[in-house]
């Protein structure tokens, strides 16, 4: 079950844009993540690769936890916008729910839930 410091620490890795560096220090070596309904991602590694494409793709990726993240032993839900500008100054955000299962003090698993629709507004 992870404290409630280092689920504040994890989320401010991510306000500031540390989303690599969250991802290599928070999750475990065999955590997956699951975007709506879609696959699994599988693999810390493969994770970090995944994300440093996605900040690749854009001029300016940044992240707001809306409101406090609820913990419950090992399961932590966070509301997050998500906003992504493109090179030419076109800003997208995304809401969305992440819904994450610990072990001790790192990620196993997360499931994100948003409307795709969103990315193309």
């Amino acid at each position: 079950m992870p404290s409630r410091e280092i689920v504040e620490a994890f989320a401010k890795r991510l306000e500031d844009g540390d989303f690599v560096g969250a991802i290599l220090d928070y999750y475990t070596p065999d955590a997956a993540t699951y975007e709506n309904l879609a696959a699994p991602v599988v693999g810390r590694d493969k994770l970090a690769d995944k994300e440093r494409g996605v900040l690749a793709a854009f001029k300016t990726v940044t992240a707001v936890r809306i409101g406090p993240s609820l913990i419950d032993g090992d399961i932590v839900a966070s509301r997050w916008k998500f906003s992504f500008t493109n090179t030419e100054g076109v800003t997208r955000t995304l809401e969305e729910i992440a819904w994450q299962t610990w072990r001790g003090n790192e990620i196993i698993e997360e499931r994100f839930f948003y409307d795709p629709k969103q990315l193309g507004r």
